[in-house]
Order: C-alpha cells, then sequence, then structure tokens
C-alpha cells in the first residue's frame, strides 16, 4: 500500500472546515463543465413528460399578460404612461419572470440536492449558478416573445420608441441574476433549519411583484407610497428596462446606482452566508 509523504503535491484538498471569506471562486471556473450539465439537467427535467414541452416559455407570459391587460388595464383603468397595454405589461412580466424564478429555485437548493452533496464533492456554489444560467435560457426565449410583440406594435403605429439605453440591457439583466441569487442564497441557507420559509418564498415573491413597477409605472403611484416602492431594487431596474425598449420610464443615475448597491450587498452576504452553512447543513437537511 502506497504511504502520502509530507513532500507529495495534490491538485485539490479537500478540508471540512474552510475560511468564511474562501469564495472558492477558481473552483467554480473549474467546474464549469459540471456547471453545463446541470443546466442541461435542470432544463430536461422539468420539461420533460410535459404535452407543451418548451412551449410553456410562451405560454405562460402571454396568458399572464392577457390577464393584467383585462383585469389592471381595462378594469382598473391603470394608467400604463401612454404605452400599449399588452406592450407595457409584457416588459414588467418578461423581466419580472427571470428575477423571481432565481430566487424560488435557488431557494431549494439544499433541500432538492441534499443527496447529491452528502456524496460528493464540488463547489456547492455550482447548483445555485447552473439554476440563474437555465433561467437564463428561458428569459432569452421570452425576449424573443417581447421583441414580436414590439414589432407588431411597430408595425400597427404603436406610441413606443427604443432609446439608448438598451446598451445597458446586458447589465440590467446581471443585476436581476444577482439580485435574485442573492436572496435566494439568503433563503435556502436558512431554510435548512427553518422549513417553514420553503412555503412562504412562493407567496411573498407574488406580494414582492405589487410593491414593483410590473403593473404600473412609478409615474402612477401615489406620492405617500412612491419611496417605499422606489426602496425595491427591481423597481430602478424595471423602470430603466422599459425605458430602454419602450421609451417610457424613469431612468436615473441615482436609481440605478442605489439598484446596484444594494445588490451587491445582497449577493456578498447570500454568498457568505451560503459558503457558511454549506459546511454543515447535511446534518440538518
Amino acid at each position: 500500500m502506497k504511504t502520502i509523504t509530507e513532500n507529495e503535491t495534490w491538485d485539490l484538498v479537500i478540508e471540512g472546515h474552510g475560511q468564511l471569506f474562501d469564495l472558492k471562486i477558481s473552483e467554480v471556473w473549474s467546474y464549469r463543465d459540471l456547471l453545463l450539465m446541470f443546466v442541461k439537467r435542470d432544463f430536461v427535467s422539468f420539461y420533460k413528460q410535459t404535452v407543451f414541452g418548451p412551449l410553456w416559455f410562451f405560454i405562460q407570459p402571454l396568458f399572464t399578460t392577457i390577464i393584467f391587460t383585462f383585469v389592471f388595464g381595462n378594469l382598473a383603468g391603470l394608467s400604463t404612461d401612454g404605452l400599449p397595454q399588452p406592450l407595457f405589461y409584457m416588459a414588467g412580466i418578461t423581466a419580472w419572470n427571470y428575477f423571481a424564478d432565481c430566487i424560488t429555485k435557488t431557494s431549494t437548493v439544499f433541500k432538492d440536492n441534499s443527496q447529491i452533496f452528502g456524496k460528493v464533492y464540488f463547489p456547492r456554489l455550482i447548483l445555485p449558478l447552473s439554476i440563474v444560467t437555465s433561467n437564463l435560457v428561458r428569459f432569452g426565449v421570452q425576449m424573443l416573445l417581447f421583441i414580436g410583440m414590439m414589432a407588431y406594435y411597430a408595425l400597427a403605429g404603436g406610441s413606443f420608441q427604443t432609446t439608448w439605453a438598451i446598451l445597458l440591457f446586458p447589465f440590467l439583466v446581471l443585476l436581476m441574476a444577482c439580485l435574485g441569487l442573492g436572496l435566494g442564497l439568503m433563503i435556502t441557507a436558512l431554510t435548512t433549519k427553518y422549513r417553514d420559509l420553503s412555503f412562504l418564498v412562493t407567496f411573498g415573491v407574488q406580494l414582492l411583484m405589487y410593491m414593483t413597477t410590473v403593473i404600473y409605472p412609478l409615474s402612477a403611484a401615489p406620492e405617500r407610497y412612491k419611496y417605499l416602492i422606489q426602496l425595491n431594487p427591481m423597481t430602478g431596474i424595471i423602470e430603466a428596462f422599459r425605458f430602454a425598449f419602450l421609451g417610457q420610464g424613469d431612468l436615473s443615475l441615482a436609481s440605478i446606482g442605489y439598484s446596484c448597491l444594494i445588490t451587491l450587498i445582497i449577493l456578498f452576504s447570500g454568498i457568505l452566508i451560503f459558503n457558511k452553512t454549506e459546511r454543515n447543513f447535511v446534518d440538518t437537511v
């Protein structure tokens, strides 16, 4: 039997405990092939044995837009800043769905993958990142639907215009991904001890949507509540998203700067909490 000597070097050393601020970013890059495998797994398993398959990418936002147009646009008569109602709601739904999916699916990472975590080593951050990446595919498909709707209203003479802020689109997507990832990492760490949180996530995300400018523009919000809505970092992102593609929305350096600051704080805090919890979560899950 071969004995290990002190002079031997190893490519990888697995330790039970590490430093709190050791985020193992280099290891995540080394395991990028595994990340892509998890992305493929998430995509295939979610739509396996479904009748419509990937068509749900189009069906869900389209039906939601129709319902929002009927309820909030026609019955409630909420303002859309002069934009065509379906186009206004589709913009908010497309952006919000990506953010919401990142939270809800990341929030159950520990619980859903406890068997994998207990058997083989890999950087645990790979799984949350794979969820954010696989949701990006869905977001891209829904963006095609949104752009198709823009083309239809452009031919029909709809009153909207694309602005220079469309150059910020990749940055806005990155903000949504990081914000959803950070919040999801915090929640999944807490659900290892408090299982009730997993039941509240979906409900809480739905309530949070009404505190964001998805179904109404910031300009139509009552003045006494406007500051509360602006405290939500997703408000600045969605307003910038609408301004970029439709020419209506509240885009300012202050709103984007605030969203960036809060996103960075939440993401960094989420990674630290996740890094601390993943050391011994197997004992509690």
